[in-house]
């Protein structure tokens, strides 16, 4: 396959013919003047050999990777190939690599190209952040990706870590026939190990591929075509403090008391509190469809066009079944680990009374992205200049793919749940629970929400460049781009807080649900064989138990999402830019070559919001307030900002086979979309200290970022090298999140009413919510607002209390994003690739490490800003190739990082535990045609975990399981 390898502006220009090389498919080095050459690449040493050329002979830091053959990546997934790089880690989801952090900086502040391109993203469960989900695109029509870790002004702006370009092959590239087809059977361990109400097919299901490339007349004309079909069926199960750690309290204050606990903490300390325990388990479906058609036409021999259009398709379908006990914070027995930020070790809380819920939720929903791109490229080259008029509009679009909407949850429970302990002190968290009775209180249905969420992302964009030859060894590179981006967010809720019983438990066949153990959906973790853990739950099939209800009701049109959105919000930013990059070689004693540039963007911004007016607040039961809502109303914010953003690279050859680099830098992130939506949006369920809600910033500035890089690079052998580089950077405008009190629409409630009130004083109910309830039902229930309902199973009232004007006013804390920080980020790479020689073995190692001052403080009560994502990280490559035989095993480390800055309960750390993943391939070439690939994922079998405050203080503990492929390809 010829693949451009070259200088950093080889995404940017029109490439020439091939040149195939004459040693092991590696090109060449081509000259710094920008020039692009291309070469052929077959196998994987050749592939490592032309990634070293990328890196050797680009201006400023360059890293990539390139395809071994077409249609052939070194990793099924795009992200899982990009964390080979040295300063690159990634996020997993489902498994695989979704989005890429790099040296330090998060995936929203890395910038995505395909073929030079801004692409949209779209996430349904990111809340529409900038970062772009590698999971979407399929790696067989890849040829090769560039990572640009520092600024220059020919690059378009929003990537402080890096810049990422993926190119697809191009047919004039290489001319003549070129195909192949591959197939693939994949199984998924982790199918295996889950309830069968939530199974979805056979654990092994089938990939398939196929690329087809040829020119004609003369080859003036080019066509190519690929696409890819996959299957995947998986799961995951889940140990969760899913609504998150409530505190931090200091010691002395909030519900633990001395008296009640062993090693309590102390003076000076804090500590915190479970919110709930969740145990969940979860079947997933993936298809994932992947295609683009290039023409190229090239009729003169000065000028080449270019047409393509991709489109990529990802449904996901979840269903989930779990287990939960959750917490109000009454009498309770503890034990606790030391500070300065204590968590429990054992938490009890006291329930005399028997008559908790033990909750049983069910879901299922399903998910639909789609990624479209249409573009023209028009490419004039003569010996002095190069002209290039490139534009697109691109799409990304995620919303519901099922009749039950974009996520939802069924809520059953028995209401048996005596004192119920949590033993944190092993990494996996045991829940144990007394006194359960399944047939004293039969499972029932309770609550239940149906979401639909809408999100879509567009971008229309014009670029044009030029570089003009200017005597024997200098260029000027010159370019005008216009940019609108769009996006609209979009959700709807259908919610029922009938928590304490939507009818009665009778009403529900036990047939309906199904006994399940708990235990051996965790049997990676050693607490999963603690004989204190509560194992019994129930499950059941979620459509069925769904229909029921909504018969039984009579309600059910509460049993489906909504038709209509209930918030809406889009923004727009048009963006202008121009810049001016001039390059020249210095034929000096030692060769030098320099790269100064500057580049000016000014954006303007406009967020439009469509939200529900909250109109008032009932108390339904012990510790849910849940608002409702009017019709909803349109707000309009704008914003703007421009910068100017200069550049400048050298390099030298000390020796001709040494280099060094320096480089220097000015770059911005734009915030994320959710980040500049306007509009206030309310959280649909408060608690009795008050209520939650969102707003965005449209006058956010863009985090601007100074870079300063310093590499030495010792090219020792043909596919060898070893390589050390530093890097600086000072941030500002870092946006973070904050959050400020306020009372929005006037909501009043009960709590602190005259109701209230006298059921503390006079029934004698203190801080007791389910006592209060009794007492207004009991002495109240004709009171204006007060509707009570029959006892439940416990016989304790049901009923709403809706607050009225006497009432207090309830406060809201509103979540909101502003320019917080100044920081400094700092680090350094360390690579090594070695060839031995003719001998087919091969090694590539490399080390991350990265600091800043910026951390998060445990011992800290309140909102922080600290930058997210930052961790060392490391991979060790090891590789045998021959002419029949390829062989590579690939392990990746991540350090310990800060992935969040608030967890379900607020501003708490979410702290992602070291994590090491080892992969495995074989492949075998039966002849110059046909060849056979294994591939095993997660050979070891690890699991991961994320910690708050302490790393007793679990908040997600999640076990899969490893992934093997088997598959054929055939190259025409």
């Amino acid at each position: 396959m010829s693949l451009a390898v070259a200088a950093a502006c080889a995404a940017f220009i029109a490439p020439v013919h091939a040149q195939e090389s004459d040693q092991a498919g590696v090109s060449p080095a081509p000259s710094n003047s920008g020039e692009v050459q291309t070469v052929v690449v077959s196998g994987l040493r050749a592939s490592l050999g032309s990634s070293m050329n990328l890196k050797r002979n680009a201006d400023g830091v360059v890293d990539g990777i390139v395809a071994a053959d077409i249609g052939k990546f070194p990793d099924t997934n795009l992200a899982e190939s990009l964390q080979r790089i040295s300063g690159v880690s990634i996020d997993r989801s489902i498994g695989e690599g979704s989005k890429v952090t790099v040296r330090g900086v998060g995936p929203d502040f890395n910038l995505v190209l395909l073929n030079g391109r801004q692409m949209p993203t779209s996430n349904l469960g990111d809340l529409n952040g900038r970062a772009f989900d590698f999971a979407n695109v399929a790696s067989e029509a890849i040829s090769q990706i560039q990572v640009y870790k520092t600024g220059r002004a020919e690059s378009p702006t929003g990537g402080i870590g890096a810049t990422v370009n993926v190119m697809t092959a191009r047919p004039l590239e290489r001319p003549g026939m070129v195909a192949s087809f591959g197939a693939k059977a994949v199984h998924d361990t982790s199918h295996n190990n889950l309830p069968g109400d939530i199974k979805q097919g056979s654990a092994t299901t089938p990939e398939f591929s196929g690329i087809y490339s040829n020119t004609f007349d003369n080859n003036r004309f080019g066509v190519s075509l690929s696409a890819s079909y996959q299957e995947r069926n998986l799961g995951f199960n889940q140990a969760a403090v899913s609504n998150g750690w409530r505190g931090p309290w200091k010691a002395g204050e909030g519900p633990i008391t001395q008296s009640s606990a062993t090693n309590p903490p102390k003076a000076g300390e804090v500590y915190s509190l479970p919110q709930n325990l969740n145990y969940n388990m979860n079947g997933v479906q993936r298809e994932r469809t992947n295609g683009q058609l290039t023409l190229q036409w090239a009729p003169l021999r000065e000028l080449t066009t270019t047409l393509d259009y991709t489109y990529s398709e990802n449904k996901i379908h979840t269903r989930r079944q779990d287990l939960s006990a959750w917490f109000n914070f009454g009498p309770s027995v503890s034990t606790w680990g030391n500070g300065p930020a204590a968590g429990p070790l054992q938490y009890t809380e006291l329930i005399p009374g028997g008559n908790a819920d033990i909750a049983m939720g069910g879901a299922d929903f399903a998910t639909r992205t789609q990624n479209k791109s249409l573009g023209f490229n028009a490419a004039w080259k003569t010996d002095d200049l190069k002209l290039e008029l490139d534009v697109h509009k691109s799409s990304a679009t995620s919303g519901a793919d099922s009749p039950f909407g974009s996520s939802n949850v069924l809520g059953t429970a028995s209401f048996s749940r005596g004192d119920t302990t949590v033993d944190f002190s092993n990494a996996f968290p045991v829940l144990s629970i007394k006194g359960a009775d399944f047939t004293k209180a039969p499972q029932q249905v309770t609550g239940s929400v149906f979401q639909n969420g809408y999100m879509k992302g567009e971008i229309e964009q014009a670029q044009f460049k030029g570089n003009l030859k200017l005597l024997e060894a200098s260029s000027l590179k010159f370019g005008l781009s216009a940019n609108e981006v769009k996006n609209r967010s979009a959700i709807s809720t259908q919610q029922r807080d009938t928590w304490g019983g939507a009818t009665k438990p009778s009403d529900y066949p036990a047939s309906m649900f199904h006994q399940e153990s708990l235990s051996k959906y965790f049997d990676q973790f050693g607490g999963s064989k603690n004989p204190n853990l509560f194992t019994q739950f129930y499950t059941f099939n979620f459509a069925e138990l769904r229909a029921l209800t909504s018969k039984l009701t009579g309600l059910p049109e509460l049993y489906l999402p909504k038709n209509t959105f209930d918030t809406d919000q889009r923004t727009q930013e048009k963006s202008k830019s121009a810049y001016l990059q001039f390059g020249t070689d210095w034929n000096t004693a030692i060769p030098m070559h320099t790269n100064i540039g500057v580049r000016y963007e000014t954006t303007d911004v406009v967020s439009t919001a469509l939200v529900p007016a909250a109109t008032g607040i009932s108390w339904v039961s012990a510790n849910e307030f849940p608002l409702s809502f009017g019709a909803p109303t349109f707000t309009t914010l704008t914003g703007k900002y421009k910068h100017w953003l200069p550049s400048v690279d050298w390099d030298a050859d000390i020796r001709s086979d040494m280099k060094l680099r320096a480089s220097y830098g000015e770059t911005i992130g734009r915030p994320r979309y959710d980040q500049i939506q306007g509009g206030t949006t309310l959280d649909r369920l408060a608690r009795d200290f008050g209520g939650t809600g969102s707003q965005g910033n449209p006058q956010l500035k863009p985090v601007k970022s100074k870079n300063l890089d310093l590499s030495w690079e010792w090219y020792y052998a043909q596919q060898s090298f070893a390589s050390l580089g530093l890097f600086y950077k000072n941030l500002s405008n870092y946006a973070g999140q904050s959050k400020f009190t306020d009372t929005p629409f006037n909501l009043h409630t009960p709590v602190g009413g005259a109701l209230w009130n006298e059921a503390v004083s006079k029934g004698n109910c203190g801080t007791d919510r389910v006592c209060i309830r009794n007492y207004i039902f009991r002495n109240h229930a004709n009171a204006p607002g007060v509707t009570r309902g029959a006892d439940d199973a416990s016989g304790n009232a049901t009923g709403t209390i809706v607050g009225q004007p006497s009432d207090p006013v309830m406060s809201f804390e509103i979540n909101s994003f502003s320019n917080q920080k100044k920081e400094r980020l700092k680090g350094a790479e360390l690579n090594v690739q070695h060839m031995f020689g003719d001998s087919g073995f091969g090694l590539s190692a490399n080390y991350t490490w990265v600091d800043s001052g910026l951390k998060y403080d445990n011992a800290k009560v309140g909102e922080q800003f600290a930058l997210v994502g930052l961790s060392n990280s490391a991979n060790l490559v090891g590789i045998y190739e021959d002419k029949n035989w390829t062989v590579r095993a690939a392990y990746n480390w991540r350090d310990k990082f800060l992935s969040s800055t608030f967890d379900g309960a607020g501003p708490n750390p979410n702290y992602t535990e070291a994590y090491g993943q080892l992969d495995l391939s074989v492949g075998y070439a039966y002849n110059d045609k046909l060849s056979f690939q294994f591939e095993a994922i997660n050979v070891t079998n690890e699991t991961q975990r994320v910690h708050g405050r302490a790393e007793s203080m679990a908040l997600f503990v999640t076990q899969a399981g490893p992934r093997y492929m088997l598959g054929a390809r055939y190259k025409f």
